[in-house]
């Protein structure tokens, strides 16, 4: 059997399909709702640290190569209207084992971000309640790695956001798009009320540790580029809307939308977030902040707004493990569907919604939240997105040059510049993370690879 056989897509069967519930709308809400997160609520402070002013830059940098992912993303996406993102489009395209390897990435990528998520916002409910006079005990309140036995909060607010998604995909997109104008109107607050207080001087120097990616004695990259690796975190998202290919009611339509429209939403408030942010206060005083919008706003002598923001920004986070922790069901699904994992877990509820996937995703990444010490790891997230954007790329390369006359709802502009410019981006920004994440990543792929040839081969539908 050939390790590069390749899956025709086909319509599922009954028992086995999605309810086509979402209109471009929730498409756009749902890539906001993944992408505007953590990332630029926290990693604006670690980039600015690393770069320094030129933080901005970073942005510029690691936007333009997601932006050329996505384009790629929205023309596969259209073409092969599945669930399962990269996965389905590297197995229909590239091969299985590519596939293999890219959905074993893509495990990566979702699971430690929906992890990751919900141990930040376990911190912002915990100093809540303790504002309120609860106390959750540090047993409770954290993993085995600080101390603790298990982060209840974040196991709940997982628990929480599946049980949403199960009760079905429509009344999920509605309270997600409620949720992403609540960031959208935060981060434009803050924008309006730390505006005034840009000053040029603390734009100077504008990059004091270069615009590569040199490392320091510490391991950590520094540099434009070495932000740029790092604040790539805070752009991907978009990739989940393709995922919901199956679910959309217009998907040759709707995906490109979805995909496109979001990605320019993003980058144009992440652009203007960073530029007020280091134009408000000098990086040295917010680059190690673990709340660097909140911090800002209080040496500008605007307590009562930083609040709000700090706020604001818990009860929209779950917008973020909402996106990634759908995206993750749906990859599981398509993975089950050809037999990677037990077929029982490919069948639907009767609202249209896979309820049984959900649930062992749920428990999957609430064991990681609950239990795993995620300060180490959770930088891999990015090695495995970029091997899904590079693997992407590759097809929508290997599809013009092998069908050129093939029907392509939406077509990537010069794509035979577009395409290399993400792969070449994308490898770039790898060889800028850190050496320990690099070898973590083959690492995990190096087990996935054993996984694959023990186990998974032999049960593939398509053997």
């Amino acid at each position: 059997m050939s390790l590069f056989r390749r899956k025709t897509i086909q319509p599922q069967p009954p028992g086995q399909q999605l309810a086509r519930t979402l209109g471009w709308p929730h498409l756009v809400a749902l890539g906001v709702g993944a992408i505007v997160g953590t990332g630029i609520l926290t990693l604006i402070g670690v980039g600015a640290d690393r770069a320094g002013p030129a933080v901005i830059l970073s942005f510029v940098v690691a936007g333009a190569i997601c932006a050329c992912a996505a384009l790629c993303y929205a023309e596969m996406a259209t073409m092969i209207p599945a669930s399962g993102s990269a996965y389905t489009y590297s197995y229909a395209v590239l091969g299985e084992v590519i596939a293999w390897v890219v959905g074993w990435s893509l495990i990566l990528e979702y699971s430690l971000v929906v992890s990751t998520v919900a141990v930040g916002w376990s911190g912002y409910a915990v100093g809540f309640l303790k504002g309120l006079g609860i106390v959750v005990p540090n047993a409770l309140a954290n993993g085995p790695g600080l101390g603790g036995v298990v982060n209840l909060p974040a196991v709940g607010i997982i628990a929480v956001v599946a049980g949403l998604l199960m009760l079905g995909t429509r009344e999920s997109a509605r309270i997600n798009t409620a949720l992403v104008v609540l960031k959208i109107v935060t981060l434009a607050l803050f924008v309006a009320v730390a505006l005034p207080h840009f000053d040029v001087a603390n734009l100077h120097p504008f990059a004091p540790f270069g615009y590569g990616s040199p490392e320091h004695a510490n391991g950590v990259k520094y540099g434009v580029m070495g932000a740029a690796a790092i604040i790539f975190f805070a752009f991907y998202g978009f990739d989940a809307i393709s995922t919901a290919a199956e679910e959309a009611k217009n998907p040759e339509r709707d995906l490109a939308i979805g995909i496109v429209g979001s990605m320019i939403a993003c980058t144009a408030i992440y652009m203007i977030v960073a530029a007020v942010a280091v134009g408000a206060l000098s990086y040295t005083r917010f680059g190690s902040s673990p709340e660097p919008l909140a911090l800002i706003l209080r040496e500008i002598d605007q307590g009562g707004i930083a609040t709000i923001v700090a706020a604001a920004a818990a009860v929209a986070l779950p917008t973020v493990l909402l996106a990634f922790l759908y995206g993750q069901s749906r990859i599981f699904l398509v993975m089950a569907r050809d037999g990677f994992l037990p077929q029982s877990l490919a069948k639907v509820s009767k609202r249209g919604t896979p309820a049984r996937i959900t649930a062992m995703t749920a428990v999957f990444v609430a064991a990681i939240a609950g239990l795993a010490p995620l300060d180490v790891i959770a930088s891999l997230a990015n090695a495995g997105t970029l091997c899904a954007f590079v693997a992407v790329a590759a097809c929508v390369l290997v599809l013009r040059r092998r069908d050129p006359a093939a029907r392509r709802p939406f077509r990537t502009p010069l794509a035979w510049v577009v395409a290399p410019l993400a792969i070449l981006g994308c490898c770039y920004l790898f060889t800028s993370l850190q050496v320990v994440t690099q070898i973590a990543f083959l690492g995990w792929n190096a087990f996935g690879l054993l996984v694959y040839f023990l186990y998974a081969r032999g049960r593939a539908q398509i053997a």
